[in-house]
C-alpha cells in the first residue's frame, strides 16, 4: 500500500467552459501524492475542455498533475484499518463484546434530560451559497444524508433504507417522509436487507462493506408486519451464532435462508425462526471463534463470505462467493459434490476460478429464472492495476449460477459509457471491493441495474451500458458553476459510491431506489437518458426526516449575522456541512470526506476543516462564494494551511487536532510531530505550522489538547496488533519542556489506543484520558487491561482509573462540563459522571449508535454531539449531576 497521504486531484489547469480561456489554479494539498475522491471544482480531473486521450486513460478524459500512485480505494482501505485499530489493538477483540457493552450501558441510570437532534434537516450538497474553491458544490448529488448500505421496496409505495450506522428507516410514500423502526436495536449497522415472498422483512446486522467506519452486527432479525411494526430484540432469528459478525447479503431458496457473512456461510429455517443457525461453509474453520487460530491477528480476514446463488430451477444447487477482497488461498467459487463443499476450478465460462481474480462479488437473478448475473472485483486487479478494481459484469444465460458465464462488462467500456470517471488512476470499479449493487428488473430479464461507484443500466443484457447516475456532473459541457443553477445545465445525479438497489412500485408506477455513501435516490424504471446516456429523473429522497449523517467532528460558534449559534461538523464523504441559525436547509461548504473541524466560539464563519491526513484549509466567512474564483483565483475565500506531515504522509487518516482552551488563535496539530500555530484563523499558509516535538519515527498523533499553552499528546506506534505501543509526550507551545511519559506496557493506562483529552479549563496540569478498545475480557493481547477513563492532577505523570462503573466500551472523546462534571463519548453514546461523584450516568436515550466527538457551545451550557450515523445532537448540561 502506498504512503498513507492522499491528496484531493487538485487541478493545476481548470477550464472555464464559460470562455475559451483557461486559468491557472494553485495546488494546495499535498504536492507529489495522490488522493482519494476527486474533490473539490478545482480538483476536476475531468473538465470538458481538457480531455484528450492518454496511457490508462479512456476518452473523453481530462489531464490531471496528480503525480502519484494511490486513489482512493487506498486511502478508503487504509481508513478502514485505522478505524479497526483503535477498537482491536494491541489484538483481537472476542464475539460479543458490542452486545455486553450495550446491555450494560441501558442498565445505568439516567441523569436525565432528552438530546435534540439539530441536524434532522436537509443537508443540501449543492447550496448555491458555498461554491468556495473546495466545495463540491454544484456536483449534482443534491440533498444527501449518511451512506445507505441496502435497500428494500414493495409494490404497495413501502421503502425501507438501510443505513450503515443509523440504523432502518420506512417511508409509506415511495420514498421520503422516513421514519426509524430499528432503534431498539442493540446494533444500528445495516449488512442486508430484504423482502422475502411472503412480505416480511429480513435485516441482516453488521455492514460489510469493510469501510474505515462499519461496525459488527447483533444477528439476523425479522419483521413480520413491516408496513406497521419495528424490529425488537425479540425478533432475533436463532440464537447468537451471527452476533460481531457482517452480514453481505441475505437469501432465500428452498424453505431456508442463506446468510454470507464475515464468518462464513449460514443458514436457517425460513419458517420457523427458533433454534440455530446452521454453518454451511467456513473455508478455514481453524480461524473462527473458538478455533486454534481465532486469536491470530489475520483470522478477521479467513471467512469472507459475499453472496449465495441458488438453482432457481433446483434450490439445492447453490453457488458460494467467498473471498477476502485482497485476495487469499481460499478465494472462489464453492458448491456441494457428494455432500461437500468443493471449490469450482473449471467450467464457469468467463467467470474466473482463480483465487486471484475472485474478490467481492455480488449476484443478482431475473424474476423469471432465466437468467443469472453477477459483478466480480479481482484481488490482483486491485493490487497492481491503479484504473481499476474491477474484473468484470457477468451474465449466465442458463439461468444457472454455475454457468457458463459470460462477461459483458468491463471497467474500460463502462468508462466509455458516459461514465465521470474517465481518468487513469480512478476508473469505475477503483473501488469494487467497497462498492457494488446489481439488480434485474422483474419484468425484463435483459433489464440490469449495477452499482460500482456510479450507476449503470443495460436494457439488453449487457451489450450496450449507460452511466445513468455519473460519480457527479463536473468535467461534462452542460456542467457550470453559476450560483443560480443546481449544477449547471446537467441534470441532477446520485451522490458517489453504490451500495444498495431495490425496485418496487408506488402509485402503480416502478421505481429503482439506489442506497449510496449520500443516502437514497430513486428514479423510475424505465426512466429516461439525455444524449450522453445520463438520467433526467433522479429523485434525491434525503428530505431531512432521514438523517444519517456520519460525523466524525462538531463545531459551535456564534452566529454574528442572524443570532444563535452556527454548527459545523466534518462527515464521511459528504464533506463539512454548516448550519446557520436561520437555516431552513443545512449547506455544504467543504466536500470529500470532513475530518476533525475547529470553530470559533465568538464567530462561527471561522472554521479550520481537516480533509484527511491533516490537509487543512481554514475560511473567515463560512467559505461563501458564488464561483467567482474558477475565473479570478483571487477570490476564493478558503486556503489551504496543511502542516508538513501531511505532505511526509505522518498523520492519521483523521489526525487530531485543537484549540487552546485559553487562546483561541495557539493551534494544535498531530501527525509524526507536534504542530503549533499563533494566528488563530488568519493563519493562510501550511508554513506558518511550527513543529515543536518529534514523537519519533513510525509514530503518529491519535489525540491532542492544549490550556494555557501547555500540550498533550498522545500516539501510537506502530498502530495495529503487529507490535503496537502507544504513549503520552507532554510540553509547552513555544517549544519548551517537551518530555515522554512513562506508560508501561502492564501499567495503569492500558496498552491500548489513545483516543482523547479532556483539560480541566481551571487547572492545566488536570486532564482526562479517554481509551479506546475494550479491556482484557473481550481483547487478546498484550497488556490490554482494564478501564476506559483515567484522571491526572499532576500534568500526566501518574494516572488514576476511574472507569468504577463504567460499560466496557470504546471511548472517543471527553469534555469537562462548566459545573466541573465529566461528559464522555463511547461507540455507544454518551456517559456522564457529576462532579464530586464516581459513578457514571447514561445521558439522555440515544440509539445504539458511535458518538465520536462531544464539544460545547459557547454558552458551556450546551453539550453538542457528533455521532456517527444520526447527525448530532444536543442537550443542556447546566446544573446537572
Amino acid at each position: 500500500m502506498s504512503a498513507p497521504t492522499r491528496k484531493r486531484r487538485w487541478l493545476t489547469i481548470c477550464a472555464i467552459t464559460a470562455s475559451a480561456g483557461l486559468v491557472a489554479i494553485p495546488a494546495s494539498a499535498t504536492p507529489g501524492k495522490h488522493h482519494s475522491s476527486p474533490f473539490g471544482t478545482r480538483t476536476l480531473a475531468q473538465l470538458a475542455s481538457e480531455r484528450e486521450q492518454s496511457p490508462g486513460g479512456v476518452t473523453p478524459k481530462a489531464k490531471a498533475d496528480d503525480g502519484d500512485d494511490g486513489n482512493e480505494a487506498d486511502e478508503i482501505a487504509e481508513g478502514a484499518d485505522q478505524y479497526a485499530e483503535a477498537r482491536t489493538s494491541p489484538g483481537i477483540v472476542a464475539p460479543g463484546a458490542y452486545g455486553a457493552a450495550w446491555r450494560s450501558l441501558s442498565s445505568l441510570p439516567s441523569s436525565g434530560g432528552h438530546w435534540r437532534n439539530v441536524t434532522n434537516l436537509p443537508y443540501d450538497s449543492d447550496d448555491p451559497r458555498y461554491r468556495d474553491i473546495d466545495s463540491n458544490s454544484s456536483g449534482g448529488s443534491g440533498y444527501v444524508t449518511g451512506r445507505m448500505a441496502a435497500m428494500a421496496a414493495d409494490d404497495d409505495g413501502y421503502v425501507y433504507a438501510g443505513s450503515a450506522g443509523g440504523g432502518v428507516w420506512r417511508s409509506r410514500t415511495g420514498g421520503g417522509h422516513w421514519q426509524p423502526i430499528s432503534d431498539r436495536l442493540p446494533s444500528q449497522s445495516t449488512g442486508a436487507l430484504t423482502l422475502d415472498g411472503a412480505g416480511r422483512l429480513w435485516l441482516g446486522t453488521g455492514e460489510a462493506t469493510t469501510n474505515a467506519d462499519a461496525y459488527l452486527g447483533s444477528g439476523v432479525y425479522v419483521l413480520s408486519n413491516p408496513h406497521h411494526g419495528t424490529f425488537s430484540t425479540r425478533s432475533r432469528v436463532g440464537g447468537d451464532e451471527l452476533e460481531s459478525t457482517t452480514i453481505h447479503e441475505l437469501r432465500f431458496g428452498g424453505g431456508k435462508v442463506w446468510a454470507a457473512t464475515s464468518e462464513g456461510v449460514w443458514s436457517h429455517s425460513a419458517k420457523k425462526l427458533s433454534g440455530a443457525w446452521k454453518l454451511e461453509f467456513a473455508p478455514n474453520p481453524d480461524y473462527m471463534p473458538g478455533g486454534s487460530q481465532a486469536h491470530d491477528s489475520s483470522a478477521a480476514y479467513k471467512n469472507i463470505a459475499n453472496d449465495i446463488a441458488i438453482d432457481p430451477k433446483d434450490p439445492s444447487k447453490v453457488v458460494l462467493a467467498v473471498g477476502w477482497r485482497s485476495g487469499d488461498d481460499y478465494n472462489g467459487f464453492y458448491t456441494k459434490v457428494n455432500g461437500t463443499w468443493t471449490r469450482i476450478t473449471s467450467g464457469l465460462g468467463d467467470l474466473p476460478a482463480d483465487p486471484d481474480n475472485v474478490g467481492n462479488v455480488t449476484f443478482a437473478r431475473s424474476a423469471d429464472g432465466s437468467r443469472y448475473y453477477a459483478i466480480d472485483q479481482s484481488p490482483e486487479q486491485l493490487n497492481t492495476n491503479p484504473d481499476s478494481g474491477l474484473e468484470g459484469i457477468y451474465v449466465s444465460k442458463s439461468g444457472s449460477p454455475t454457468g457458463p458465464w459470460t462477461k459483458i462488462a468491463d471497467y474500460k467500456g463502462l468508462a466509455a459509457d458516459g461514465s465521470a470517471l474517465t481518468s487513469s488512476g480512478y476508473m469505475p470499479g477503483v473501488q469494487a471491493w467497497y462498492n457494488q449493487f446489481l439488480t434485474v428488473d422483474p419484468s425484463d430479464p435483459q433489464h440490469v441495474y449495477a452499482g460500482l461507484e456510479e450507476v449503470y443500466e443495460t436494457k439488453d443484457g449487457g451489450s450496450n451500458w449507460s452511466t445513468v447516475g455519473p460519480y457527479w456532473n463536473f468535467g461534462f459541457s452542460c456542467w457550470s458553476i453559476d450560483p443560480a443553477k443546481q449544477t449547471g445545465d446537467c441534470n441532477p445525479t446520485t451522490h458517489s459510491d453504490q451500495h444498495g438497489v431495490a425496485i418496487g412500485s408506488y402509485r402503480g408506477k416502478s421505481f429503482v431506489y439506489v442506497g449510496n455513501d449520500g443516502g437514497a435516490y430513486k428514479r423510475p424504471v424505465n426512466g429516461s437518458q439525455d444524449s450522453s446516456g445520463h438520467a433526467t429523473d433522479w429523485t434525491s429522497l434525503n428530505d431531512g426526516t432521514i438523517d444519517t449523517l456520519q460525523y466524525y467532528s462538531v463545531g459551535i460558534g456564534k452566529d454574528l449575522d442572524h443570532g444563535g449559534v452556527s454548527v459545523t461538523g466534518g462527515l464521511q464523504d459528504n464533506g463539512q456541512s454548516i448550519l446557520r441559525s436561520n437555516d431552513k436547509v443545512m449547506g455544504s461548504n467543504f466536500g470529500g470526506d470532513g475530518g476533525d473541524t475547529l470553530t470559533d466560539p465568538a464567530n462561527g464563519c471561522n472554521i479550520a476543516q481537516e480533509y484527511v491526513y491533516l490537509a487543512l484549509q481554514v475560511t473567515q466567512n463560512c467559505a461563501v462564494n458564488d464561483g467567482s474564483w474558477i475565473t479570478e483565483p483571487s477570490k476564493a475565500t478558503s486556503y489551504n494551511i496543511a502542516p508538513a506531515d501531511n505532505a511526509t504522509g505522518e498523520a492519521r487518516f483523521i489526525a487530531p487536532i485543537g484549540a487552546d482552551l485559553k487562546n483561541s488563535s495557539t493551534w494544535v496539530a498531530g501527525g509524526r510531530h507536534v504542530w503549533v500555530q499563533t494566528h488563530g484563523y488568519a493563519i493562510r499558509s501550511g508554513s506558518e505550522w511550527k513543529s515543536v516535538y518529534d514523537l519519533g519515527a513510525g509514530r503518529t498523533a491519535t489525540a491532542v489538547a492544549a490550556s494555557g499553552g501547555k500540550v498533550y499528546a498522545a500516539w501510537c506506534g506502530p498502530c495495529n496488533d503487529q507490535g503496537f505501543a502507544r504513549g503520552i509526550s507532554v510540553g509547552n507551545a513555544d517549544g519548551t519542556g517537551w518530555h515522554d511519559i512513562s506508560l508501561p506496557v502492564d501499567g495503569t493506562v492500558p496498552n491500548r489506543y489513545l483516543s482523547g483529552f479532556a483539560v480541566d479549563p481551571k487547572n492545566a496540569d488536570h486532564v482526562f484520558l479517554a481509551v479506546n478498545g475494550f479491556s482484557r475480557h473481550w481483547t487478546e493481547g498484550p497488556g490490554a487491561g482494564v478501564g476506559h477513563v483515567f484522571e491526572s492532577k499532576d500534568g500526566g505523570t501518574t494516572w488514576k482509573d476511574i472507569s468504577a462503573n463504567l460499560p466496557d466500551v470504546p471511548t472517543n472523546s471527553a469534555v469537562v462540563t462548566a459545573n466541573g462534571g465529566l461528559a464522555v463519548a463511547t461507540d455507544l453514546g454518551v456517559v456522564y459522571r457529576a462532579p464530586g461523584q464516581t459513578k457514571w450516568q447514561r445521558v439522555g436515550s440515544l440509539p445504539a449508535v458511535a458518538v465520536l466527538q462531544l464539544k460545547l457551545g459557547p454558552d458551556g451550557q450546551t453539550l453538542y454531539a457528533a455521532t456517527h450515523g444520526r447527525g448530532i445532537y444536543t442537550i443542556k448540561v447546566r446544573g446537572r449531576g
